[in-house]
């Protein structure tokens, strides 16, 4: 049969080459042996069972044959054209045979061999070369240091990889960056029924990475789900545009769902050491989730779980649950799991509830939810089933069944299936829990055929329905784009420009907040005391006195700083003992003067600021203000730039946002200064790189309609 390169309409042409990795019309292995059980002998034997729908070439330097096909000294001797070719040659072997494939024309490459980036400094070197190699010839790399491919498609069937066996075709297609991982992968998803269209192991991500993955499995028509199982990441920008546009456009949105490795320090550092590669914060991690809309998981059971919700189901048209189940006590566990996780438990009709009544026994339940009592068979489900299915007011339903000696498990499955199939049509969500092992297993089976999704604990169920009525919200988010203000760049580019690497004095540091439209109160620097009272005098009381030296960071804790001064009298005394203290603790050379400046009125009391990810660059970040940060930690991260409904997303999702919304009868706070700050703070990060840190602390709210001030400023440059 022959296997046709599909060129999808508009797509890049870095995408477009991925093609000869996953549509090759034939293959080339190098560094094949006779030996069964090693990775170069089974990746060629791999390829053969899988039936693979094109030609395969062995090369296999002084061998006549391998698993009965004629073998080739050197690729170059091999007399067709070779579209994809798999390494398994040694580490230091890989460049001189890369340069022959090039020479022979091949334009894509898998490396599986080991003996780069992961063993130190010389496997790094011998990367880059690897790298430098493929990229002038214009050669697309998967690996090195990795599984292998895998394409189910059955005009394709292409197992390049040393998995132990193909898995299934499905459309869920599966990203990682372990190979070890991969094989754990393939195992388990052969035991739970579970197929996939693509499943490609990316090893060190010398050329193709996770970015490139996801815009090419974005055009798949047999992909509907993407995983991935991630340890480090090198295009952050890129990974948050491309899963956006992934998970929100089109006429069929994929969900992305990810396991980033690293999530403690341990994790992180082991990660580095695996990979060789930076590991983002996994604060970071998971702000870049949410904000191109991937659903982050912790385990690979909770990935799948989610996974075939979203790959078998119709998207859950809203939280509202109903549970039928044949035991009370599961039934109490998920409905506790439901509410706990976010979803709702339906309020059945009158209609349903005369159903019910007509179609179950007087001792069973007929509320939400639904006992069936123990002794139910078949008939019992099915009339309970089909009464939710019906009602309105329900958007999923959850079946759980627990093995008594009454209950007919297969014949409960086959209807379950059957109901299913006959409301298909109603777009409401069904997943199941037979719980147990042995007595159910048949039961399960049969639902796996059905791509019905089971579930062994029905609170992983209601967790699974809970990710995809998430996803559906992101699917229904406000679309709103990047507010761009008019700024004083001059001003804000004269400081940062000609300052040195380190802290901005405050007053500096002032003049750029303003220079970017931040809501400050009159201030000005002085020298003597005299000069501070004038100042008073002109801005009016109440002052405060704030010490400007690039020596002093922390202000309050060296007394450089007095609140609430009130006239001339309590200003002189305040100026004359704030500068004897700093003199005994820095010289007069490193005092740059005292800030005279309003008090500003109490409000509420709020941090925002910014630091530079090595990864995703820019972070910015909003929570509660004031001295409590640190205590309570309630705050929440973006990637600049920050659109204006993720602006308004940083401050809803605070745990305190409550406290800002007014509480037991005080005011709301002014919620749209504080959003609007936080967009002026994006554009001033994505104005000027060198800003390493910049913390407003605190940033005092006052009541809706009357704005906020800025209390506190530190900003640290790094080039």
């Amino acid at each position: 049969m022959t296997v046709k390169h599909i060129q999808t309409p508009g797509r890049s042409t870095a995408i477009a080459g991925l093609d000869a990795i996953f549509q090759p019309q034939s293959i080339a292995v190098l560094g094949v042996t006779n030996t069964p059980g090693t990775v170069p002998h089974d990746i060629f034997v791999n390829l053969l069972s899988a039936k693979f729908q094109g030609v395969v070439y062995p090369v296999a330097p002084r061998k006549r044959h391998i698993a009965g096909v004629r073998a080739y000294d050197y690729v170059l001797d091999i007399p067709d054209p070779v579209d994809l070719a798999i390494l398994v040659f040694p580490g230091a072997v890989c460049e001189q045979a890369l340069k022959q494939c090039i020479e022979k024309g091949i334009k894509a490459a898998i490396i599986i061999s080991a003996g780069f980036r992961e063993i130190g400094p010389t496997g790094v070197e011998r990367e880059k070369r690897v790298r430098a190699i493929a990229s002038e010839a214009g050669m697309r790399l998967i690996g090195p240091n990795c599984l292998g491919v895998i394409n189910t498609e059955p005009h394709v069937l292409l197992n390049a990889s040393f998995a132990r066996a193909m898995p299934a075709a499905g459309n869920i297609g599966f990203l990682s960056q372990s190979g070890a991982l991969c094989t754990a992968v393939l195992d388990y998803a052969q035991g739970k029924g579970i197929g996939f269209s693509k499943f490609v192991s990316l090893g060190n991500k010398a050329d193709v990475d996770e970015v490139d993955m996801l815009e090419y499995l974005a055009t798949d028509p047999r992909t509907s789900v993407i995983l991935m199982y991630l340890e480090s990441m090198s295009r952050g920008k890129e990974l948050i545009e491309v899963a956006r546009r992934v998970t929100s456009e089109g006429d069929h949105p994929k969900p992305v769902l990810a396991i980033k490795g690293g999530r403690t320090a341990a994790g992180a550092a082991a990660a580095q050491s695996h990979t060789g590669a930076l590991a983002a914060s996994d604060v970071v991690c998971n702000a870049v989730f949410e904000q191109a809309g991937i659903i982050r998981s912790s385990s690979l059971e909770e990935l799948f779980n989610s996974a075939q919700l979203l790959a078998y189901q119709p998207l859950p048209r809203g939280r509202r649950l109903a549970i039928v189940t044949n035991a009370g006590g599961p039934g109490v566990m998920a409905t506790d799991a439901a509410i706990e996780q976010g979803l709702e438990m339906a309020r059945f009709s009158p209609e349903t509830a005369v159903k019910l009544k007509k179609a179950l026994p007087a001792a069973a339940n007929m509320k939400n939810p639904i006992d069936v009592i123990g002794d139910a068979r078949d008939d019992r489900y099915v009339a309970a089933m089909e009464a939710v299915f019906n009602d309105e007011g329900v958007d999923q339903v959850l079946v759980i069944l627990t093995p008594q000696s009454m209950t007919n498990i297969t014949a409960i499955a086959k209807a379950v299936c059957e109901v299913h199939d006959r409301f298909r049509s109603s777009g409401k969500t069904l997943a199941c829990s037979f719980m147990g092992a042995k007595d159910v297993a048949q039961g399960i089976h049969i639902l796996q055929q059905h791509l019905i999704p089971h579930y062994i604990l029905p609170e992983w169920a209601t967790d699974a329905m809970t990710k995809a009525v998430h996803f559906r919200h992101w699917l229904n988010r406000d679309r709103t784009g990047f507010k761009e203000y008019r700024m004083d760049m001059a001003t804000a580019d004269a400081v940062i420009t000609k300052a040195p690497d380190g802290y901005l004095t405050e007053a500096d540091a002032l003049k750029v907040l303003k220079a970017y439209g931040f809501p400050l109160v009159d201030y000005k620097l002085t020298q003597t005391a005299d000069e501070a009272v004038a100042v008073a005098e002109k801005i009016g009381y109440p002052v405060v006195l704030r010490v400007v030296s690039p020596k002093i960071v922390h202000k309050f804790e060296m007394k450089g700083v007095v609140l609430d001064l009130q006239d001339a009298k309590q200003l002189r005394e305040a100026y004359i003992r704030m500068r004897e203290n700093l003199l005994k603790h820095v010289s007069a050379e490193d005092i740059q003067g005292i800030l005279v400046r309003q008090m500003i009125p109490a409000g509420k009391e709020v941090i925002l600021g910014i630091n530079r990810d090595p990864v995703f660059g820019h972070v910015i970040m909003f929570g509660l203000g004031g001295i409590y940060v640190e205590a309570f930690k309630d705050v929440t991260f973006r990637v600049v730039p920050i659109r204006e409904a993720t602006a308004r997303s940083m401050v809803n999702s605070l745990r305190a946002s409550g406290v800002l919304r007014g509480l037991r009868g005080e005011k709301p706070s002014d919620v749209g200064a504080i959003e609007d700050a936080l967009k002026r703070l994006s554009q001033l990060a994505q104005d000027f790189p060198r800003i390493a840190e910049l913390d407003i602390n605190p940033l005092i709210v006052h009541p809706a309609g009357e704005g906020c001030h800025v209390a506190d400023v530190r900003i640290r440059l790094q080039s």
